[in-house]
C-alpha cells in the first residue's frame, strides 16, 4: 500500500513570497468567515504578520464586508497603528487588540476574532469550554477567558490586558464579547476559530438538550496532542482554502 506523506506549511526562500501566501490566505480566511456568518457589520477582524517588517500586520480595511475582501484590499498597519499600505482606514479595535497580541506572542503569525453568533452567545456564560467532542479536545487545557468586560476595546491598554489573558493558549474567550483565536500560520489562526465557534455551537445544544457527558482528563488530553497540534490546525485549513479559492477565485485579485 502506498504511502503519502501530510503536506507541511511551505518554507519560503524570498520574503515576496512569503508575504503573498500570508495575503491570499488572509483574504481566503475572510471570504470563508463571510461564508460562515462570522461577518457583522464592521466587527472583527483577522490579522497576518508580515515577514519582514515584523512589528506591521496586514488586516482588513475598516468598513469591509468579509465576503467581499480580496489580497488587493488588505491594508498594511505599522506599530503605531498608522496605515502604511493601502487606501482606507483601520478598525481602531482591532488595532488595540491584535498589535499587543503580536507584540506579546512573537511565535504568532495570525489573530482571529469576530462577533459570530454562538461565539457570543458562549463568552456571556463566562465559561471555558469543556471536552464534549473530540474537535473540542483541540482547546482543552489550551484556552483561557478575558473576564473584564469593558465595552469597546479602543485602546492599547485594554489590549495588553486581553493578551496577557491569553498568554501562550491558542483561543481566549473574551467574555460578554466573543472569541479570539491565534496560530503560527493564517490558515491555523482561522481554522482554530471555525472549530472553536463550531464547538461552542455543539455544545450550546448538547446542554439545551440535555446533560452531556465529558471526555475524560486523560483521553482529552492525549486527544488535544491528536488533534490540536500547529500542523493539524494548518492542514485543517487547507480543504477550505481549496473550496472558497475554487468557488471565489477573485479573492486572489
Amino acid at each position: 500500500m502506498p504511502r503519502f506523506d501530510r503536506p507541511q506549511p511551505p518554507v519560503f526562500a524570498k520574503v515576496e513570497d512569503e508575504r503573498l501566501y500570508r495575503k491570499q490566505r488572509l483574504a481566503a480566511a475572510f471570504r470563508l468567515f463571510g461564508r460562515f456568518g462570522f461577518s457583522e457589520g464592521i466587527a472583527g477582524h483577522i490579522t497576518a504578520r508580515d515577514p519582514e517588517f515584523t512589528d506591521h500586520f496586514w488586516v482588513n480595511p475598516l468598513g469591509t464586508y468579509f465576503g467581499h475582501i480580496r489580497v488587493s484590499d488588505l491594508i498594511l498597519v505599522d506599530r503605531e497603528g498608522e496605515v502604511v499600505k493601502g487606501d482606507a482606514a483601520v478598525n481602531r479595535a482591532a488595532f488595540a487588540i491584535h498589535s499587543q497580541v503580536h507584540e506579546a506572542r512573537p511565535d504568532v503569525i495570525a489573530a482571529a476574532h469576530a462577533h459570530s453568533l454562538h461565539g457570543k452567545s458562549w463568552s456571556s456564560l463566562g465559561r471555558l469550554l469543556d471536552p464534549l467532542t473530540q474537535d473540542a479536545c483541540a482547546f482543552y487545557q489550551d484556552h483561557t477567558i478575558f473576564d473584564d468586560y469593558k465595552g469597546v476595546v479602543l485602546d492599547t491598554s485594554e489590549g495588553k490586558r486581553i493578551a496577557k489573558a491569553l498568554g501562550d493558549k491558542k483561543a481566549v474567550i473574551l467574555r460578554n464579547h466573543g472569541f479570539l483565536t491565534v496560530g503560527r500560520t493564517v490558515d491555523e489562526a482561522a481554522w482554530w476559530y471555525i472549530t472553536f465557534e463550531r464547538s461552542a455551537q455543539a455544545q450550546l445544544l448538547a446542554e439545551a438538550a440535555g446533560k452531556p457527558i465529558s471526555i475524560e482528563h486523560e483521553i482529552a488530553t492525549l486527544t488535544h496532542s491528536q488533534v490540536g497540534t500547529h500542523a493539524g490546525g494548518w492542514f485543517s485549513f487547507q480543504p477550505l482554502y481549496d473550496r472558497i479559492v475554487r468557488e471565489e477565485p477573485d479573492l486572489l485579485d
